[in-house]
């Protein structure tokens, strides 16, 4: 079923909207057919249509948001899938808070996930968006997750005529996806790139959400640009002003545990042979150009190749930048000895990563044809430009 927005939250805010609500939390989307045609004997079908499709929006935004806020939260399709989630938005929050920011006007504010985190940090907050359902809706989800906090507003208004007089710190977080999917120019954002980046420098103290690919060249001189990545994944770039941010600055953040790595300056590490550790650096220190801060830490540590972000040495040491893995086997890339090796330990569970490698993992893995109950981490890269296996274990279990 196609997920539309209602044209305006106020059905779903009446006390029998709010009771389906509550029914629907926990509903099977398998059997939801059933379920609609039972409802609308005792329900307007627009109505039933309105809760069945902000049901669906809910159960989705749980992964972003966790139960015990989306089940309070309205949604529309585009608020799911370009709201900044929970954890993220928090530490953003928490950066403002800490740089003085005690007002945050919110451009593109959309459903107000960013908007709420900001009012938890203790920080009044403008909302601005064009839309008057997402306008709608960002109202609602502040007053229903942050109703105790400072004073928030949100404006329906164009961000590019918006009038910012007055204004003492900036975000700006520009729509990245059009109906054909995800927009890769930053200057075809809405609003533009460029013009986030003259506005927050006016503001002097601001940030403004970016996709994580971005290219380096595009980070203005004057901006921190900031990869953060939760459970590993890299989810968003944010680019920094303030009057006294030191130029060209790179920084990677981890979440949940919040270390952070900023970049010094480091030349590339040294290529060397393999030793007994390989290190795999987490995707926001590669994105963010780090390795060479990252393996900094870690004693005799070099790359594997010159071209590849694997990080080896010979001594574990705990690193909260990288996932270590303890190297059992070195081979060059051979389909057939790599075959008769697993056969021979017994390995049916095969993990494959790869970089620096065009090989497919599922093909690969295919073509094994793996039986045992052993299992093994194989890894396809380049060693001094060399294909390589490296057959590994994660380090400490």
């Amino acid at each position: 079923m196609t997920e539309e927005p209602p044209p305006s939250l106020a059905p779903l805010l009446t006390p029998e909207g709010q009771a389906l609500l509550a029914e629907l939390r926990d509903h099977d989307p398998a059997r939801e057919l059933a379920l609609a045609t039972r409802l609308r004997r005792d329900h307007p079908a627009e109505l039933v249509s309105a809760v069945l499709g902000q049901a669906r929006l809910r159960q989705r935004a749980v992964a972003k948001f966790g139960a015990e806020d989306a089940y309070r939260m309205y949604f529309t399709p585009n608020g799911v899938e370009q709201a900044t989630r929970t954890v993220v938005a928090a530490h953003r929050a928490a950066r403002f808070r800490a740089l003085g920011a005690t007002r945050v006007t919110d451009l593109c504010c959309g459903i107000g996930g960013d908007a709420v985190e900001l009012v938890r940090a203790g920080i009044t907050v403008t909302g601005v968006d064009l839309d008057p359902l997402t306008c709608e809706i960002a109202a609602a989800n502040i007053h229903a997750l942050a109703p105790a906090g400072p004073p928030a507003t949100v404006v329906r208004a164009d961000v590019t005529t918006y009038d910012l007089t007055g204004t003492r710190a900036l975000f700006v977080d520009p729509a990245r996806r059009r109906g054909s999917g995800r927009i890769f120019d930053p200057e075809a954002y809405s609003p533009p790139l460029s013009w986030a980046i003259e506005a927050v420098r006016r503001t002097g103290l601001g940030a403004i959400k970016i996709a994580p690919g971005i290219p380096h060249e595009l980070v203005p001189a004057d901006f921190e640009a900031e990869w953060i990545s939760h459970d590993g994944d890299v989810k968003e770039a944010v680019l920094w002003h303030t009057p006294d941010a030191p130029a060209s600055c790179r920084r990677a953040t981890l979440l949940p545990s919040g270390a952070t790595l900023a970049s010094r300056g480091l030349p590339d590490p040294a290529v060397r042979p393999p030793g007994r550790y390989l290190y795999e650096p987490d995707g926001a220190v590669i994105r963010a150009h780090l390795v060479a801060e990252a393996a900094e830490d870690l004693p005799g540590g070099g790359l594997i190749d010159e071209t590849i972000a694997y990080v080896t040495a010979d001594e574990l040491r705990e690193t909260p930048f990288a996932t270590a893995y303890e190297i059992t086997d070195v081979l060059p890339f051979n389909l057939k000895r790599l075959k008769a090796l697993l056969r021979e330990r017994e390995v049916g569970i095969l993990t494959v990563k790869k970089r620096g490698s065009a090989v497919e993992p599922e093909e690969f893995r295919r073509k094994l044809k793996l039986k045992g109950k052993n299992e093994t981490t194989v890894i396809l890269t380049r060693v001094a430009a060399a294909p390589t296996m490296l057959l590994a274990r994660r380090a400490g279990r």
